[in-house]
């Protein structure tokens, strides 16, 4: 079976010890903000763009770039990349990225999430997190 594949990015937003998650309403499960990158976009622009249409919530990246230099334009890491599997006979690669907001931290949702919300430790136990959400929750938490 031929297999295809996008890219896609997901970006965890820490904030004062609280991680930005949403229900998405089509996938009936909680995710970081994240999706598709569109044709000709950066990555970088991609994990920003997202969270911004998801919840209204402008962000920096937060990671290493390989070298100190202004060119060649220097991206930023992400933090993991893993490769998904969608449907039979498509995939995901998913570049996941850490970020802090900039600015406002008031969630403005779109229509793709029932519920958006900053989650800390106590509230995060009580969420139905797959374990590979809940993973990248603690080290996005650890690392920010």
């Amino acid at each position: 079976m031929e297999v295809t594949r996008d890219f896609t990015v997901a970006t965890f937003v820490v904030h004062e010890g609280r991680v930005l998650l949403l229900y998405h309403r089509r996938l009936g499960m909680w995710l970081p903000p994240g999706g598709h990158i569109e044709p000709n976009e950066l990555p970088d622009e991609a994990a920003v763009r997202e969270v911004y249409e998801e919840t209204g919530i402008r962000v920096e990246l937060v990671g290493e770039r390989a070298l100190p230099v202004e060119y060649p334009r220097q991206l930023v890491r992400p933090r993991g990349v893993q490769l998904e599997r969608i449907a039979p006979g498509h995939e995901h690669i998913d570049l996941v990225y850490f970020a802090r907001p900039v600015g406002s931290v008031e969630i403005r949702p779109n229509h793709e999430a029932t519920q958006v919300g900053w989650y800390g430790p106590e509230e995060l136990a009580q969420l139905p997190l797959t374990e590979e959400i809940r993973l990248w929750v603690e080290l996005a938490l650890k690392t920010l």
